[in-house]
């Protein structure tokens, strides 16, 4: 059966769910991130700014690499899978960097921020979870089965 345009936008239409199966564990996550980080961002950003800029605009800066990896692993396909390993890869590389920086100076980061001690404040999932992701993502696309023959 051809593709249709309303077959393209919907979810997952373009290939293998990357957001199914185990990566529905990795999609679910993701999204309690994007609540979770985008909400004290936004509380923190407009009440507390003046006390650690750097800390509230990273905060929001994760919230808004964790939504991408959301809809990214919500929309699957191959473009999707691109976007989020590299967000993830993204994601990742701020974890370490922030949570090194956290530690060596602390002073710095006057409060906390999603990525700092690693997410030592989200029980370590910060650093867990995109190298979860990178692992998921990386598995080869199986092709998807035709079940209308």
């Amino acid at each position: 059966m051809p593709e249709t345009a309303n077959d393209a936008a919907a979810p997952n239409a373009a290939g293998p769910g990357i957001g199914r199966g185990p990566g529905r564990l990795l999609l679910s996550l993701y999204g309690v991130f994007t609540v979770a980080a985008l909400s004290r961002a936004i509380v923190q950003i407009s009440m507390q700014f003046d006390q650690a800029p750097l800390a509230y605009l990273l905060s929001l800066l994760a919230g808004i690499v964790y939504a991408v990896i959301t809809v990214a692993l919500w929309r699957g396909g191959e473009g999707a899978r691109k976007v989020a390993l590299v967000s993830c890869a993204l994601e990742l590389a701020g974890v370490l960097t922030v949570g090194t920086l956290t530690l060596v100076d602390s002073g710095a980061f006057p409060d906390q921020t999603v990525w700092s001690d690693y997410g030592m404040g989200y029980l370590f999932l910060p650093v867990v979870v995109p190298v979860t992701g990178l692992l998921w993502l990386r598995r080869p696309a199986r092709p998807q089965q035709d079940s209308g023959s």
